[in-house]
């Protein structure tokens, strides 16, 4: 079993020294799904929802949570990001709506947090804009889908949920 990067040798918590790591380009793709009753899920597509556009604003708190990462996750370096996309991809059949966050970046270390924070975020920008209308809505399936760049390359989901 690999040791833990985050513990020195004292077993105490240390943020992971990335000084002597070669900077490289780096991406990582995430994914949540926010599953709703059929009427929440019509409002946010006609864009009937009394606090105003549900998806536009999910995406700016996404591509906002993502450039503060390290201000929520406490071993997450400051990461100044390149490039950060937040979208969203209705399905009607399960009024669901499932998002998608890109992250790029070149540097020592990865961002597969940032884009986990990124979906995260908007997926409970979702709820709390239509929680008055439907307090069933369920925020499940966050997920790492891809990343690549770094020591450990490239890695891709095989199973999409």
């Amino acid at each position: 079993m690999p040791s833990f990067t985050h513990i020195d040798e004292k077993g105490r918590v240390c943020m992971v020294d990335v000084t002597k790591k070669e900077s490289t380009n780096r991406t990582a793709i995430a994914q949540g799904i926010v599953i709703m009753n059929p009427a929440t899920f019509r409002m946010i597509k006609s864009q009937k929802v009394k606090k105003g556009n549900v998806l536009e604003t999910a995406r700016i708190a996404g591509i906002m949570a993502a450039k503060k990462t390290s201000d929520l996750i406490p071993m997450c370096h400051p990461l100044n990001l390149t490039h950060v996309a937040v979208d969203f991809f209705p399905d009607e059949s399960s009024s669901s709506i499932r998002i998608e966050s890109s992250v790029k970046i070149f540097a020592r270390t990865g961002i597969e947090m940032e884009a986990l924070t990124a979906v995260s975020v908007a997926a409970l920008t979702i709820y709390d804009m239509c929680k008055s209308y439907d307090r069933e809505i369920v925020i499940s399936n966050i997920c790492l889908l891809e990343k690549d760049g770094g020591k450990s390359g490239k890695f891709v989901r095989t199973k999409k949920k």
